[in-house]
């Protein structure tokens, strides 16, 4: 709603800021002072297609800039940008604007580029987990480190990583488990096929670093520390759908009953081959009960949600239609049937969604990481962590109850960093910690505070260039002062104009009674259109049209409309009001007979028949009057404001005093 008064002013092109400042003044409303460059940066925003030599053009806008400095310093003086809600708001849309300004695009772009480049590729790998908290302390890192050495270690040397993964991964899916009775094989860590995204970053990194067939070195996630086997990797399967037709393995199935699913799949798959509809032999044979009334169509996927023997199977088909030959899963056999498949596009194409994907993901973080050691490059960042240890000494086992408090400290203001010329002090920190500490227990305090610490530390930072981003940069702050105008302009005149056009009823009368012969209807019809399915009965209806309005009753009172075939629209037609009307002769009586289908917004297929004919009766022909109130509300509304807006527009001329320096207008023309 607000932006349509934002485009007067919010417009921004850097190039603008490109040009050289001219400090002279434009305009003075009052104290305050409008310089030429403020001037042409918003006119040259707004009139992007016109010439600086064009007078009028600039004389016009400056007449509409004028009027809207006008309108803002009244908003200024009544206090309305001081107000919470006004605050509030601005503060929002800061937020917003200032966002961009703490990401390093290069950085974006790589990682958008790094994303794209793995999008286009399915990985499949395996891995061995040793679980350790993102906060565990440096022995028990060391530790979980160790035993993840140690199974590499054992791999290279030759030992079988799906046997290892068995015996000593955290990832409960490696280790056969029971479950409702029956013993669940594990995956041996075979995690299948995966793309970007479908795993935490650092994973993932480490899965499309290493090459097939080898192992990674040790690489650590928020579930600990991995070791990774590539297995495969191939063209990117994108998202597909598939029918399939499935036959399951019984519980603990034995030798002969896997020998007997076989011989049942390859019989089904010979009849697909020699011309039997797929959808049929799914309906009667599928076991899938969930998707055999859909053809055996499931859900569309992408290469991690299926086994990888399922993945494969769906890759190697060429052609939409086209069958699978029988595929065995963990689950038992399937015939698959390729619906639709969609590959990834081209990078023009995928980068939005690789956007939206990557501010929802770790990946993120790097890009902020890297504005905040610029903005410790050039500000003086040092360290003092010998402050800090000394502080982490002096937090007691209160803290582990959340009763600790800062007061307790209070004597510790040796600084532990600085920044910006600014000097972060213990007890600065202190303060910081009292609002974030909780029952955490013993263990993990000193990982606590320093993971703390730099969450405080790097607030710090972008904190400092948030207070700078108007100095630093010029256009956030013209920006800035854009936004805050026009959130101001739109509140006063929504309150001046606006609400208050719509409010003031007795005002709105008034302006109405004023100015009713601006709101007039030309001359208009007053007829009833008569629709016939049938011509046939045309002599007879007119007869019955003639009687009737010769009694002085309407055609839908005498029930005309209730025949069979027989369609009434009463009205008062004005030009262009209706296609019909405006071809028959403007006079009192029955009208001539015309086709109906040359009249297509009267025309209905559904209702009427090609053959059907259309006549009118034409009960007076009105003169030209006022509409009513009602009848042109909106329109009427629409000039009340712009009434309002003038005569506000007065009344601040004559309060401020405005001048327009017209010599300086004539020099920048």
């Amino acid at each position: 709603m607000k932006i349509w008064v934002f485009s007067l002013v919010v417009i921004t092109t850097l190039s603008v800021f490109a040009q050289k400042e001219d400090n002279r003044v434009l305009i003075a409303i009052d104290d305050e002072e409008i310089t030429v460059s403020e001037f042409l940066n918003v006119y040259r925003k707004n009139n992007v297609n016109t010439d600086l030599a064009d007078k009028k053009s600039m004389q016009d806008y400056l007449v509409l800039y004028t009027n809207f400095r006008l309108k803002v310093k009244e908003a200024r003086d009544l206090g309305m940008d001081t107000a919470r809600v006004f605050v509030e708001e601005l503060n929002g849309y800061r937020k917003q604007l200032a966002d961009p300004y703490f990401i390093d695009q290069e950085v974006t772009d790589e990682l958008l580029q790094e994303a794209y480049d793995r999008l286009m590729y399915d990985v499949r790998a395996s891995h061995i987990l040793i679980k350790i908290d993102e906060n565990a302390l440096p022995a028990d890192t060391a530790l979980a480190y160790g035993k993840i050495i140690t199974y590499r270690e054992r791999i290279m040397a030759g030992e079988d990583f799906a046997k290892a993964a068995a015996e000593g991964s955290d990832d409960p899916s490696a280790h056969d488990r029971e479950a409702q009775g029956q013993v669940r094989k594990g995956n041996g860590g075979d995690l299948g096929y995966f793309t970007v995204f479908d795993m935490v970053y650092p994973f993932e990194t480490g899965a499309y670093t290493t090459p097939v067939g080898k192992i990674s070195m040790p690489v650590r996630t928020s579930f600990g520390y991995h070791i990774i086997k590539v297995t495969d990797k191939q063209d990117a399967l994108g998202k597909a759908t598939v029918a399939h037709l499935y036959k399951s393995m019984p519980k603990n199935a034995t030798a002969q009953d896997s020998l007997r699913k076989k011989e049942e799949i390859d019989i089904l798959y010979q009849r697909m081959l020699d011309g039997d509809e797929f959808e049929e032999l799914v309906a009667m044979f599928s076991d899938d009960r969930g998707s055999k009334e859909k053809g055996g169509v499931l859900p569309r996927f992408g290469s991690n949600r299926m086994v990888p023997e399922f993945i494969l199977a769906v890759s190697s088909i060429e052609e939409v239609g086209d069958i699978s030959p029988p595929v065995l899963t963990s689950f038992g056999w399937h015939i698959l049937k390729l619906i639709e498949r969609k590959t990834p596009g081209d990078y023009k194409v995928e980068v939005l969604e690789l956007q939206r994907r990557m501010t929802k993901d770790t990946r993120a973080k790097k890009s902020r990481e890297t504005v905040i050691e610029r903005i410790k490059d050039e500000n003086g960042f040092k360290e003092y962590p010998e402050n800090l240890k000394a502080l982490l000494s002096a937090i007691d086992s209160s803290y582990y109850v959340r009763e600790w408090s800062a007061e307790k400290v209070a004597h510790m203001n040796k600084k532990i960093f600085l920044l910006g010329g600014t000097k972060f002090t213990q007890n600065d920190f202190a303060h910081f910690l009292e609002q974030r500490q909780s029952r955490r227990g013993t263990a993990n305090l000193d990982v606590f505070f320093y993971t703390q610490y730099y969450d405080y530390l790097n607030g710090m930072c972008i904190a400092l260039e948030d207070s700078q981003l108007e100095k630093i940069y010029p256009e956030f702050k013209m920006l800035m002062q854009e936004y805050r105008d026009g959130i101001l302009l739109f509140n006063l005149t929504d309150e001046r104009v606006w609400s208050k056009a719509v409010k003031d009823t007795l005002g709105l009368e008034n302006f109405y009674e004023e100015n009713k012969e601006k709101y007039m209807w030309g001359e208009r019809l007053e007829a009833d259109i008569v629709i016939l399915n049938d011509p046939a009965t045309e002599e007879a209806i007119r007869a019955m049209v003639t009687k009737t309005m010769a009694g002085g009753q309407s055609l839908q009172e005498a029930g005309l409309d209730t025949l069979k075939g027989v369609f009434v629209e009463s009205g008062i037609f004005a030009m262009n009001d209706n296609a019909f009307i405006d071809k028959i002769e403007w006079e009192k009586g029955q009208s001539v007979t015309m086709q109906l289908t040359d009249f297509n917004e009267l025309y209905d297929g559904r209702m009427h028949h090609e053959n059907s004919i259309v006549f009118a009766f034409v009960k007076e022909i009105r003169d030209p009057e006022p509409k009513s109130l009602d009848e042109a509300k909106g329109l009427i509304t629409s000039d009340y404001q712009n009434f309002l807006e003038e005569q506000w527009i007065s009344s601040l001329k004559e309060k401020y005093t405005l001048s327009v320096h017209e010599e300086v207008l004539e020099d920048i023309q």
